[in-house]
């Protein structure tokens, strides 16, 4: 292709143009320092909860990292598996946005693998009809999922509820904690697998394993409805939503605890539920 060449007057118009990114780019990066010392005077670095993108998609990477920065989050943003580890290994995160059609190692395997090792928050992004790998999601860890397309503005509702509701729960257990024990069970905190003295195990989904996990990190205590509901979903109950309820029945199931006369998850009548048995860790 012949190179084109510029006139006296296009070259002018380029200059100018030059002339105002570069001051429009130190305009931002005084902006930038500006909000940076505001933060250092208000609210230390560490506590502004820090968000890993995770979109093969550069221009969802960028768009999303502009909106949640304004609106107030540390973020970082990744292509693929490989640089989400690496990312994982440079500092801490407190929640994965992650793309469940990624290249390669796509969002479900990325979730299990996290789950091995971790209860880091995982909010699952979808595209439209895809229910199958949605319930797939939520079944092997992911903390809650958003359909593409979506308004900015509900993943933001949503990340601050998942945080607000996980913060309760315990993020990466110490090196020497591997498990629970009460009564008869012991609950293995990186695979959510619950193992009975008699060796039978039970593979327990997100909603499963965030509910038991509640009562274990409280036990003795009595937690109403409401303030499960609230560590569960980071939102006040609705008086006629019996979801907990149902839970906990499920719970008992699965934990052989006859729910007439429950031994190990207790009723407190007109209160809520507790844990009736010591917690040991592993």
């Amino acid at each position: 292709m012949a190179a084109v060449e510029l006139t006296p007057v296009t070259r002018s118009i380029a200059v100018v143009i030059n002339r105002y990114r570069t001051a429009a780019l130190n305009t931002w990066l005084q902006s930038a320092r500006a909000r940076d010392n505001g933060i250092g005077h208000h609210q230390h670095m560490s506590d502004i909860p820090h968000i890993l993108i995770v979109d093969d998609d550069r221009d969802i990477r960028g768009l999303l990292s502009d909106y949640l920065q304004k609106n107030g989050f540390r973020i970082s943003a990744v292509a693929e598996g490989k640089a989400m580890r690496k990312a994982l290994e440079q500092g801490h995160v407190d929640l994965i946005v992650l793309d469940l059609m990624l290249p390669g190692e796509d969002g479900l395997t990325l979730t299990r693998e996290l789950r091995s090792q971790s209860q880091i928050p995982i909010l699952m992004l979808t595209a439209l009809g895809e229910d199958i790998d949605r319930i797939v999601g939520l079944e092997v860890g992911a903390d809650d999922y958003l359909p593409k397309p979506f308004n900015p503005r509900e993943l933001v509702g949503r990340i601050k509820a998942i945080l607000r509701r996980t913060a309760h729960l315990p993020r990466d257990p110490a090196p020497q904690t591997t498990a629970y024990r009460f009564g008869e069970w012991r609950l293995d905190v990186t695979s959510r697998t619950l193992v009975h003295e008699d060796g039978s195990q039970h593979a327990l989904s997100g909603a499963e394993y965030r509910l038991l996990a509640i009562l274990l990190n409280h036990p003795t205590r009595v937690l109403s409805r409401a303030q499960l509901m609230e560590m569960l979903r980071g939102r006040d109950i609705d008086p006629f939503d019996r979801s907990v309820d149902v839970r906990i029945s499920r719970l008992r199931q699965i934990l052989r605890d006859d729910g007439r006369s429950p031994r190990l998850i207790k009723t407190v009548y007109g209160e809520g539920y507790l844990l009736g048995v010591p917690v040991e860790t592993e």
